[in-house]
């Protein structure tokens, strides 16, 4: 079992930034990858960005050159660094990671006024 415990979102304007923290405490260095996902009302889910043990990445299109993952293996945290935020990027931001099978944090709400 993973466990996710997520922090950050919240209300800021256009052009704004925000970071999302995601912890995996006692499984960080056996998941395979972590990272976020988001949902908009109305649309399926899509990637974010996710991270691998190995420190290699991967962005959702919409999300290049804006947003930034890392990670502190001393902390067994990944963080989602958000700049340039638009209205667009309002959605509920998932954290996940993945160990054998996929697992989810309860989400996270993002809103970006324009």
């Amino acid at each position: 079992q993973v466990r996710l415990v997520e922090s950050g979102g919240g209300l800021v304007q256009a052009g704004g930034s925000l970071r999302l923290s995601c912890a995996a405490p006692g499984s960080f260095f056996d998941v395979d990858r972590m990272g976020w996902y988001r949902q908009a009302p109305g649309k399926q889910r899509e990637l974010v960005a996710v991270v691998t043990v190995g420190g290699s990445t991967n962005y959702g299109d919409s999300v290049k050159g804006r947003f930034t993952i890392s990670r502190d293996n001393a902390k067994d945290t990944v963080y989602l660094q958000m700049n340039g935020l638009k209205p667009e990027d309002t959605a509920v931001y998932y954290c996940y990671a993945h160990l054998r099978r996929d697992y989810w944090g309860q989400g996270t709400q993002v809103t970006v006024s324009s």
